[in-house]
């Protein structure tokens, strides 16, 4: 029996796979539905579309080596046309909360070199106000209760108040990011003010980069079972 929820990731990521013309240059996103359009693209690469992407993610080039789509790092394409990527959570003014598979930092850093991001997502993901999936942060893993302590100190500066702990893997070990990085799971509830708490992050020393993606999605595309909708411009 197919899962609702996979089966409308599908269905977002099958709409991005529209946007892509031969030539483009693709970042291409982390996490399940991304790995849908990666999926979808590799079919369309079989049949000879011509394209190349930089993945966010070594689980990311992984599979798309398997399916033989051409790959590039920002070193050699430094410039991307599209970037489609999933997100935890989007609200109304497409602010996003990213980093649930443990790739928010090079997922920004692609998506900044991107001329668009469009966000793939089932509705699940559709929210009023960013917070209730725990906010990432990333960091170095050096000082990391100093660090933990800043980060805890410029949430509640900006109304935000819960939790702020550290990431394990299943085997119970302090994860490592493919960058080298711990993260900090933020368990704030609602975050009332994103634009200032994403201002505070980035002037913490130890903080390397956090989950809130801000004037960074161009649109987002959700699906469920009623069928797509589009926020924003597709291009």
């Amino acid at each position: 029996m197919t899962d609702p929820a996979e089966a409308a990731k599908r269905l977002a990521a099958a709409r991005a796979v529209e946007l892509v013309t031969p030539g483009m240059r693709l970042g291409l996103g982390t996490g399940s539905t991304a790995a849908h359009f990666v999926a979808l693209l590799g079919e369309r690469v079989a049949q000879g579309l011509q394209v190349v992407g930089v993945p966010t993610s070594e689980r990311t080039r992984a599979q798309a080596a398997s399916l033989n789509i051409p790959l590039s790092t920002l070193d050699e394409t430094p410039e991307l046309d599209l970037t489609v990527d999933g997100a935890d959570e989007f609200d109304p003014a497409l602010r996003l909360i990213k980093g649930g598979g443990a790739a928010l930092l090079r997922e920004k850093i692609v998506a900044a070199a991107s001329a668009r991001m469009v966000v793939v997502t089932d509705r699940s993901k559709q929210v009023a106000r960013l917070g209730r999936f725990p906010l990432p942060v990333e960091v170095d893993r050096f000082g990391i209760e100093s660090t933990r302590l800043h980060v805890i100190a410029a949430a509640h500066a900006t109304g935000c108040a819960g939790e702020v702990r550290l990431r394990h893997d299943a085997q119970g070990h302090v994860l490592v990011t493919d960058g080298g990085h711990a993260i900090l799971d933020c368990v704030f509830g609602a975050i009332p003010d994103p634009d200032a708490l994403a201002q505070l992050l980035n002037g913490i020393p130890g903080v390397v980069e956090h989950g809130l993606f801000i004037g960074m999605a161009t649109a987002v595309i959700v699906a469920d079972e009623a069928g797509i909708e589009v926020f924003g411009e597709l291009g």
